[in-house]
């Protein structure tokens, strides 16, 4: 959708190129991301701009700012930092209203032991058992800057159910699957179906752990991509 309405916008004015920061399933939200705009003349009211391209946006999408930068710049291989949030709430059903953006799980989960499960994930570790479509030659030695657990006042709604929890997790890449893989293994951690040694075995270098229990992407939210400009 965003070259379709940059096309609409330049009409046969101009060249252009797009470049996404990163790609996400569908069901997935994005609370904030980025991409890359290659055009053969400048933009030179970055304000007006903005405006044109918001009123021709879809209604799902939202463009926040425009900032101009060196054509040195690569928005893949800059580097960046990324912040996921996965909006969850347990036990009772909620309202459908709320399976857009947030996962319920059916069964009460013990959310102290999933926080405690949490923290296992900081740091360096061997994420090869938390990532989809796995090679030999894939980076799996990853360093999550932070991992935690927090009851959700950051988002809301009349439909809410009266309480639901964040993870939130932070680091300078993830692999194919990552947050919803390790989500659904603190998901059966709640549930009392693995231990908090069951992850610390599966974060090490010789692990052979093969895990499928890939959460909702309803759930999953990118919060923010952080650049070294």
């Amino acid at each position: 959708m965003i070259d379709k309405t940059l096309s609409y916008i330049f009409e046969s004015d101009s060249t252009f190129k797009t470049l996404g920061a990163s790609r996400t399933d569908a069901m997935v939200s994005a609370n904030a991301s980025a991409f890359e705009l290659f055009i053969d003349y400048p933009i030179l009211d970055f304000e007006a701009f903005l405006n044109k391209f918001n009123y021709y946006l879809p209604q799902d999408i939202k463009a926040l700012s425009v900032v101009e930068i060196s054509k040195e710049f690569n928005i893949i291989q800059s580097s960046k930092i990324k912040e996921y949030h996965y909006l969850f709430a347990h036990g009772e059903k909620t309202h459908p209203f709320c399976a857009s953006i947030m996962t319920t799980f059916r069964d009460e989960l013990d959310i102290e032991r999933m926080k405690l499960g949490a923290k296992l994930f900081e740091g360096e570790h061997y994420f090869k058992s938390y990532c989809s479509n796995v090679k030999d030659e894939g980076l799996y030695h990853r360093t999550i800057l932070s991992s935690e657990i927090v009851e959700n006042t950051l988002y809301d709604a009349s439909f809410f159910p009266r309480k639901s929890y964040l993870y939130k997790i932070k680091a300078k890449g993830f692999g194919q699957n990552q947050v919803r893989l390790i989500m659904g293994i603190l998901a059966k951690l709640g549930k009392g179906e693995i231990t908090l040694d069951f992850i610390k075995d599966s974060l090490k270098n010789d692990s052979q752990v093969v895990l499928d229990d890939i959460a909702s992407a309803s759930g999953l939210i990118l919060d923010s991509i952080t650049f070294d400009l």
